[in-house]
């Protein structure tokens, strides 16, 4: 019996590894119930896991919440991953790396649309997109303009 109305999950648990894994299982549930591509299902997870795993190895000194959601609007699913802890800061580099990684560059490259909020010490919330029909890659249309400043905060004219 469907009702019509498009799934809306929201998940709020301890950020600690483990809770990926959950994250990750009601993803393809509600992905299911949408009937997304498997290549779209693999890019949500993909990205997901990432900001998931950024909450639970960056956000916080002690403890914390993670805080997921789940929106399905008209043209897709869209991924709301929270937390409130530190807040992007910058990293020292190391051995001459990059201090902002991979993570970010990447989730924005496997979603449709990508926004990051947030600032230093209020915490962080990467918000994704997922298309339910693609018509070209996101990663060919969709670049990550932007650093991290030296206030901590996203430049995304830097």
């Amino acid at each position: 019996m469907s009702t019509g109305v498009p799934p809306e999950v929201l998940l709020v648990m301890p950020a600690r590894p483990e809770g990926v894994g959950v994250v990750r299982q009601a993803l393809a549930g509600v992905a299911d119930a949408l009937d997304f591509d498997a290549s779209v299902l693999a890019d949500m997870k993909m990205a997901v896991t990432e900001a998931c795993t950024n909450v639970v190895v960056h956000a916080y000194d002690d403890e914390g919440m993670l805080e997921v959601e789940m929106l399905a609007g008209e043209d897709g699913l869209t991924i709301v991953v929270r937390d409130f802890g530190t807040g992007i800061q910058p990293r020292p580099a190391r051995s001459g790396a990059a201090a902002l990684g991979l993570g970010l560059p990447l989730i924005a490259a496997l979603s449709d649309a990508f926004e990051l909020r947030g600032s230093a010490g209020t915490g962080t919330e990467v918000r994704m997109t997922f298309a339910y029909a693609r018509e070209t890659d996101p990663a060919e249309v969709n670049p990550v303009p932007g650093t991290i400043g030296n206030d901590g905060r996203w430049d995304p004219d830097a």
